[in-house]
């Protein structure tokens, strides 16, 4: 038993949603680096080939193919489960990763966030994982199963709405939907597992991540200290998805630097002072 083998990716191919920016993308350059072959698919088309050829430009053992594909709609998963078929006949690892936010603040949240938000993240996330189940089957065995890694959040786990209503619920809902997946495609050798990310520099953060003082201060509200950073991505889902992480799923596995596990005040400060 070595690091080599216990995260090796070699041979196996993963489908990464979204990957062509933020988490997404530093997921897919950790199967990358692993040495796996990762498709990147999102509804930009040219945004995910250009990051394919970037990450291939790193040097990794592993190649990239990035194409278009939309989560949003049932035409589109459809669609995108047709071409994955066309490019593959097993899938290894599936990361649904796409997804979207809305915020506003409380009085004048809008009905259609939760559309929206709840047809991506949670409707679209359920009916791809369905639609690639053969592929997934095709790859899976009692020694080394087939790997689902939903994208989650922190949000999903604490009561931190920070005026993104929908997407909170909705990540909540993926952590769930992770647990109920996990116990009812163990059977067939599928593990099904979560990240639930804190604060990472990316497209939706950019409010929060994209000035390097409010960053500072957005990490230094953080227990850890600071924000994720990518390789914090990239050893979590090597972990899952390598064979060191054969025995684990239904977990959600919290990136959050210990937003996880705040409480509040300590309730009986003011009795010690």
């Amino acid at each position: 038993m070595t690091p080599d083998t216990l995260f090796s990716l070699s041979g196996k191919t993963a489908l990464v949603t979204g990957g062509a920016t933020g988490i997404g993308r530093m997921a897919a350059e950790g199967f990358l680096a692993a040495g796996a072959r990762v498709l990147i698919a999102s509804r930009k088309a040219d945004a995910c080939v250009a990051a394919a050829e970037d990450l291939n430009a790193m040097g990794y053992s592993g190649k990239a193919e990035g194409f278009g594909g939309d989560v949003a709609t049932e035409e589109g998963i459809s669609a995108l489960a047709g071409e994955i078929g066309r490019r593959t006949e097993r899938l290894d690892i599936l990361m649904n990763n796409a997804g979207t936010s809305w915020g506003e603040t409380l009085g004048a949240f809008p009905y259609a966030a939760w559309d929206r938000v709840m047809r991506l993240n949670v409707a679209g996330l359920f009916h791809l994982t369905q639609s690639l189940l053969p592929l997934l089957e095709a790859a899976a065995s009692d020694d080394d199963p087939a790997r689902v890694v939903n994208l989650g959040s922190v949000m999903g786990e604490t009561a931190h709405g920070d005026r993104a209503y929908s997407y909170a619920a909705s990540k909540a809902a993926v952590h769930h939907l992770t647990r109920i997946l996990a116990k009812e495609l163990a059977q067939r050798r599928i593990t099904v597992n979560a990240l639930a990310p804190g604060p990472f520099v990316s497209k939706m953060t950019a409010f929060a991540t994209a000035d390097e003082d409010v960053r500072a201060r957005v990490g230094g509200q953080v227990p850890l200290g600071r924000v994720g950073r990518p390789e914090d991505i990239a050893a979590a889902v090597q972990f899952l998805c390598g064979h060191g992480g054969s025995y684990v799923t239904g977990a959600i596995l919290p990136v959050s630097g210990g937003i996880n596990v705040e409480t509040g005040p300590d309730l009986f400060q003011e009795a010690y002072e």
